[in-house]
């Protein structure tokens, strides 16, 4: 695992860092890790994000099963109702 190390930071960056950290109950490096897991794409996350929208564009693109038109729901809700 590689070692980053990271200079000129300025303090209010640092502060706010710090800040986070505490409240998160973690350390300054391990509270940097996380928010580089959650913002920085890796090549298999981008890889699973392509598959995800082609995926998505395949499904909008499927024409729904049915023509017919869906009853508005306050019918379905008087139907409910009568049961």
């Amino acid at each position: 695992m590689a070692t980053l190390y990271v200079e000129n930071v300025p303090d209010d960056l640092y502060e706010a860092l710090r800040k986070r950290a505490r409240q998160q109950r973690k350390s300054i490096a391990a509270e940097v890790l996380c928010l580089l897991t959650e913002n920085v794409v890796t090549a298999a996350e981008r890889k699973a994000r392509q598959q995800f929208l082609r995926q998505a564009q395949r499904l909008r693109s499927q024409r729904p099963r049915s023509t017919a038109a869906f009853p508005a729901s306050e019918e379905l809700q008087r139907e409910d109702r009568g049961r």
